[in-house]
């Protein structure tokens, strides 16, 4: 069935014309997973918002786990948290990040969390009576979820990424709700983006559009026509594939658009933009809104891409083998030096190799900073401990988060305060000086999911300290993932021998950021900064341990905030 086929198809039934004010964006993917969804979606949403739309964003999961709280970074990459305490997928983070939003927990959706639903409905005997069925009951489920999300959002537009690739069995219930969505939402008001992998064959240099055009057969198979065809492509595709794309997708040309390998993921909306797509999906609406404004988001793509400086970072964590296990934390470097006019050279530096080589410790003092992010567990906590003397030792810029915040706490009480065996009781619950401990209202809790401390808390901070300066603020929300905390009955040994706490939660309970005075830049925090910096708007513990890494590799004093 052709395109215009299909459309007088709906016409006759009379379900072209939908009446509702908000519009529906849908992206699917093919081929293989990471083919560049999320940062398709978020590309489309910053298109939108440049032209004065507003915007919302759902992301689509279609594994069995309830959220991603209990995924091994490894298999998962980063869980990202939500302001409301949601743990969901690191697609959101990019969402946030591209269109500088607050989303929620609603906003992630998972085949474990719809048929969770289904089922608590099925036995409250809310479908007594009835034999529960994929169609139409889990299909709705998945419908209200994505409606509830429209409801209590005044946006124009929601955009919602399919995870997984067309065709996974997991995902044909997802697939089929959105083909559904036509029918109740109309033509006029839903839009289906695919996009897929146009790879190029390494001996000729040819682009092959046949796995692209079986993706879009796959697709069609399960009643969905898209609209618009993304080629994801290690370059621009030429005329003759865009041709055959168009032809054997049954769009115009018009509608093929090519996201390639570009130096930096923040000029996607750019390239996009530049090959017509903003245009072509307001025009496909019928929004009047066809100039854009990309100003402040160039200059901050030009700061990345052309910085005057440089700077070498060494990560040394528990999963440095697997990048997106510290994606926002990469990006909140990359934000905070973009705002220093630096690039972040970083590396990753597995925790555990330090540790059956200590040796190689001495390696770091040819970086310029050194990070220790999040982390679970004992293994390779002596490693990223030892690194953290060594920055302490040696002065050299020292930023912590999370598992690095109490680690941080440990190194001080054993080096420092003369606390030998100190340790945290995740680590060794029968240590002799428990610096680390489990929160008290963390004791009876047996469930592991979307148990730990979660979502945005407020932090109080003290007057003249390093913290106060950067944020210039007296009390800052900030979002957590954690389960154990100091333990106060250290707090006072701590402090006399230097320590300063200068953030803390509003009853004064939990510590919630560490630095060393006397330091040229020691900050650590127990929230996760990373999850609310922007691209022209860092995450303030980030951009000072940027700034400072630059101002003492250029040999000049420490910087005042």
């Amino acid at each position: 069935m052709t395109q215009k086929s299909y459309i007088r198809f709906l016409e006759r039934f009379s379900l072209l014309w939908g009446n509702g004010m908000v519009h529906y964006v849908f992206v699917t993917g093919g081929v293989l997973s990471s083919v560049g969804k999320g940062i398709l979606t978020s590309s489309i949403g910053k298109m939108l918002q440049t032209r004065g739309l507003k915007v919302n964003v759902i992301k689509i999961d279609p594994y069995v786990n309830v959220d991603a709280g209990t995924m091994n970074p490894y298999m998962h990459g980063e869980v990202f948290v939500t302001d409301d305490g949601g743990e969901t997928d690191l697609d959101l983070g990019w969402y946030e990040r591209f269109l500088d939003l607050s989303l929620k927990q609603e906003n992630n959706i998972t085949t474990g969390i719809v048929y969770k639903s289904t089922i608590e409905k099925e036995r409250r005997g809310d479908f007594l009576g009835r034999c529960v069925q994929i169609v139409p009951h889990v299909t709705n489920e998945i419908k209200h979820r994505i409606k509830r999300v429209t409801k209590r959002s005044e946006v124009d537009i929601i955009l919602t990424e399919v995870g997984g690739t067309v065709g996974d069995i997991e995902g044909l219930p997802f697939l089929e709700a959105i083909r559904q969505m036509r029918l109740e939402e109309g033509f006029n008001n839903t839009l289906y983006v695919h996009v897929a992998l146009v790879p190029v064959l390494d001996v000729t240099n040819e682009l092959k559009t046949k796995p692209l055009q079986h993706s879009v057969n796959e697709l069609r198979r399960i009643g969905i026509q898209p609209d618009i065809i993304v080629a994801r492509s290690p370059k621009m595709i030429d005329a003759e594939a865009r041709r055959k794309i168009a032809l054997f997708g049954t769009i115009p040309e018009t509608a093929v658009f090519c996201s390639f390998n570009a130096e930096s993921v923040y000029q996607v909306p750019l390239m996009l933009d530049g090959q017509g797509m903003g245009d072509f999906i307001c025009k496909r609406f019928g929004f009047d809104c066809l100039s854009q404004n990309f100003d402040e988001w160039k200059q901050f793509v030009e700061a990345v891409l052309n910085p005057e400086n440089e700077v070498k970072i060494a990560l040394i964590g528990k999963y440095a083998g697997l990048k997106d296990s510290y994606v926002s934390m990469s990006e909140a470097l990359l934000h905070g030096g973009a705002a220093c006019n630096t690039k972040v050279r970083l590396k990753y530096i597995s925790a555990e190799d330090l540790e059956k080589n200590p040796v190689s410790i001495r390696e770091l003092k040819s970086f310029d900073g050194i990070f220790i992010p999040y982390g679970f567990g004992p293994r390779g906590t002596e490693g990223k401990i030892a690194a953290i003397r060594f920055a302490r030792e040696r002065d050299i810029p020292f930023l912590g988060i999370c598992y690095g915040f109490q680690l941080a706490v440990v190194e001080f009480a054993r080096n420092v305060c003369g606390l030998r065996d100190a340790n945290s009781t995740e680590i060794d619950q029968n240590t002799a000086y428990p610096l680390i401990d489990l929160m008290p209202e963390q004791r009876k809790i047996m469930n592991k999911g979307a148990t730990m401390r979660l979502g945005s808390h407020k932090v109080m901070l003290k007057p003249d300290t390093l913290a106060h300066n950067l944020y210039k603020q007296s009390g800052v929300y900030e979002r957590h993932r954690h389960r154990f905390e100091v333990n106060l009955d250290y707090s006072q040994n701590l402090r006399k021998h230097g320590m300063v706490f200068s953030g803390k939660s509003t009853d004064g309970r939990r510590m919630e950021i560490l630095e060393l005075p006397k330091s040229y830049f020691f900050f650590a925090s127990q929230f996760h900064g990373e999850f609310k910096s922007r691209p022209g708007k860092p995450s303030p513990g980030y951009y000072g341990f940027i700034r400072s890494c630059l101002a003492k590799k250029r040999g000049e004093p420490k910087p005042k905030f």
